[in-house]
């Protein structure tokens, strides 16, 4: 009995290839052995896709099953796609894709140009240099492309040597059952190939070990945690490839009198006694620089003052944040017999006018609420 097998693939007589494929690769999920184990009509039915598929994707075969049929095909000398292995050798990127392990059929090696490893490197920096951006040089220690073998590895003049137990494929086939199982083959550690005469200078890795420095152009406004990726900074690429790049990682100090919260400076001011009592203008040290703002009167110590736009650059643009400034009032310590005299005086003084009635409202209150 003939099978059609354009109705075998459930695809149209004028179907393209990757049509064809993806009907092949529906039907080889649903029928194949590893899905449907001890199912033999499952299996003849996988075969059958197979076969199907082995002769459609091929334009040849399918010019000659178009104008002539099976007969066509059977004089040309075609005898299906044979025995397990056969399958798998020949749709080996279908099932790997299936499947996620090569399906039986080793992927080329490649012998072309190998880009270099990513590198990360830790800078820490202070406070300020992060707030106003600094630049720094830092020196790296990397393995960068040997130029004299130009990252082959191999002495000039002289050629790798195909690896007998791979046949410079990279992989080895093991048999499982039905499946054939792809894996690095552990001689050339998936090069295909061997450094028969080594370069004298990077000893055949294709790098050798460099000093190289670096200039850091930190922006301002960065924090703890912040990356900057430097293209080509990182290791050196073998075969003509690419470096890699480079991951800096910023740490920043902390500051004894500021601190940050996102683009918000905070800090503690200390102020006379007297200053708070009576008000004026205090000198407040911001990240830009020294500045005059005016306390009221009376100021407590908690209270807050907010200086508009002198707090961090925003490190994506669009201005810059506050400063929150907290009045903390000083109380004078190893006072002398006159400013004892005069304290004592003006307690008298704050009795007389009344001031210590808030006081003494608090502890009736308070004890009030205690009996």
């Amino acid at each position: 009995m003939s099978i059609d097998y354009y109705e075998t693939l459930l695809v149209s007589r004028d179907a393209d290839s990757g049509v064809i494929k993806k009907a092949y690769r529906k039907l080889a999920m649903k029928y194949h052995p590893d899905r449907n184990p001890d199912d033999n009509a499952a299996e003849e039915q996988f075969k059958l896709c197979t076969e199907a598929y082995e002769v459609l994707s091929d334009n040849k075969k399918k010019q000659i099953y178009d104008t002539y049929g099976h007969d066509g095909l059977k004089n040309s000398g075609y005898s299906g796609p044979g025995n397990a292995e056969d399958i798998f050798s020949s749709f080996g990127d279908v099932f790997g894709d299936l499947f996620g392990f090569g399906g039986g059929r080793t992927r080329e090696r490649s012998d072309g140009p190998v880009a270099g490893n990513d590198l990360r490197y830790d800078v820490e920096i202070t406070f300020l240099e992060a707030v106003h951006g600094v630049g720094k040089e830092v020196e790296l220690n990397r393995r960068d492309t040997c130029w004299t073998c130009e990252g082959s590895g191999s002495r000039p003049g002289h050629k790798k040597q195909v690896c007998p137990s791979c046949n410079g494929r990279g992989q080895v086939i093991r048999s499982q059952g039905f499946f054939q199982v792809s894996s690095t083959c552990p001689q050339c550690h998936g090069e295909g190939q061997f450094v028969t005469n080594p370069c004298s200078d990077c000893s055949g890795t294709g790098l050798v070990e460099k000093t190289k420095k670096v200039v850091l152009k930190i922006p301002a406004g960065v924090d703890t945690g912040a990356r900057m990726r430097l293209r080509g900074e990182g290791e050196g690429g073998k075969k003509g490839g690419p470096s890699g790049d480079l991951y800096v990682v910023i740490h920043v100090e902390e500051h004894e009198f500021f601190k940050r919260d996102g683009n918000t400076i905070y800090c503690r001011l200390p102020i006379p006694m007297v200053k708070a009592a009576l008000g004026g203008s205090v000198e407040v040290p911001t990240i830009y620089g020294k500045k005059n703002v005016d306390i009221s009167a009376g100021s407590q110590s908690g209270e807050v003052i907010t200086l508009r736009n002198e707090g961090v650059k925003n490190l994506r643009g669009g201005g810059k944040g506050n400063m929150v400034v907290e009045i903390q009032v000083l109380t004078p310590t190893k006072l002398c017999s006159e400013q004892k005299k005069m304290l004592q005086e003006f307690d008298k003084l704050c009795q007389k006018h009344g001031q210590h009635k808030e006081q003494e409202g608090f502890f009736k209150r308070l004890f009030g609420e205690l009996l």
